[in-house]
């Protein structure tokens, strides 16, 4: 397993310091998360980041611990209360990405606080937090990039497009890669993507959840397969469901994908790039003048807790790897490392606890940091 090298525990504390002030809470998430729960809420990409244990302690279902979201999460529905920040630092296991086999062992430091209130307010104070953070680790090379979620689906309703093909855009939205492969495959004139299962989600289609879950079981035994560390066969069955339904969906025409294309496309300063999405979509979203102006007082907040204007950049094809962000994001990237080796990140992720099955009515936005890339002695 790869491990970054110890920084000093001075430059941890100073990276620390930040999120670390003003959160009563102190998180202790468990090393073993449960892997189903986290798929369902992150998407199917991220198994290939997570490495899946199984212990006769913990039962089948379970990963070592990918970040502390879900965890910060869950403890604040547990505790009742209606406002939490609460401040984690330890240890996260993954592989490396993009085909790489690596494996990966890397302290993470971050905080993640549920308000009700304005969520405007809210980002912008957890982002300039993530960017004090990260410059306290020496480093004078960064630059912060924004996106937002729940503006491509603000796009999308202004396009007025069948609701099938209007919620299938929505789901892939959460991933550029996704979103991307929907965009393509309406280029080429193909069906569009559903993912692996498609056949066999509409060889299913016809059977009732039952008969479909027995089908699949049977499909199990015949070929000797005892699935470990995944899905049940009802999970399994729902989601090839759900992807069947989907891939019924109409296509989007070129000129559609050409629109996004060029949607997607667009990066530069906050102001002057979200201009362009207006005039991209026209006056067909009164959505979209309406994130604008929650934009422009984003950015200003960021900008009079510190952050450089010069050094936020706005991109519409900016997207984080877990699938539970829902608002606006954002990465702090250094010069020297790359735009593939984020040093800050965080982002809003509201709906996060309706999925997880609480009735709390709460905003929530979280970031860390990752001390081993904020040092400038790494």
């Amino acid at each position: 397993m790869r491990l970054e090298a110890p920084i000093p525990a001075e430059a941890l504390e100073a990276i620390s310091a930040p999120f670390a002030a003003g959160a009563p809470y102190p998180l202790d998430a468990p090393v073993l998360q449960p892997l189903g729960l986290l798929l369902d809420l992150a998407g199917e990409m991220l198994r290939e980041r997570l490495f899946v244990v199984q212990t006769a302690e913990a039962g089948p279902e379970s990963c070592l611990r990918t970040d502390f979201t879900v965890s910060a999460l869950m403890a604040h529905i547990e505790s009742g209360r209606e406002k939490g920040r609460y401040f984690y630092r330890g240890h996260v296991f993954r592989v490396a990405p993009h085909g790489s086999d690596r494996a990966e062992e890397f302290p993470q430091v971050g905080v993640e606080t549920f308000e009700p209130g304005d969520p405007v307010v809210a980002d912008a104070r957890i982002a300039a937090e993530a960017w004090r953070a990260a410059r306290a680790g020496g480093r004078r090379d960064l630059s912060l990039l924004l996106g937002d979620v729940s503006l491509f689906g603000a796009v999308v309703d202004a396009l007025a497009l069948p609701a099938p093909l209007s919620a299938r855009l929505k789901r892939a939205a959460s991933s550029p890669r996704k979103l991307r492969a929907e965009l393509q495959a309406a280029v080429n004139g193909e069906r569009p993507p559903t993912g692996s299962g498609g056949r066999l989600g509409a060889l299913m289609s016809g059977l009732n959840e039952a008969e479909a879950v027995a089908a699949l079981e049977e499909i199990w035994e015949l070929a000797g397969v005892e699935p470990v560390g995944g899905r049940s066969a009802s999970e399994i069955v729902h989601r090839l469901a759900e992807r069947a339904a989907l891939a019924q969906a109409p296509r989007l025409s070129p000129s559609q994908a050409d629109l996004f294309g060029a949607y997607m496309a667009i990066t530069g300063a906050p102001d002057a790039a979200l201009d362009e999405v207006q005039s991209l979509v026209g006056g067909k979203a009164p959505a979209l003048a309406a994130a604008r102006e929650a934009w422009r007082r984003r950015v200003e907040a960021m900008v009079g807790a510190g952050v450089p204007a010069e050094v936020l950049r706005f991109s519409t094809a900016f997207g984080r790897a877990f699938g539970y962000y829902d608002g606006a994001i954002f990465e702090i990237r250094s010069e020297a490392l790359g735009p593939d080796q984020a040093v800050a990140a965080g982002g809003r992720y509201d709906g996060l606890a309706a999925r997880l099955g609480a009735t709390i009515s709460t905003g929530a936005v979280g970031a860390m940091v990752r001390p081993g890339r904020a040092w400038v002695g790494a």
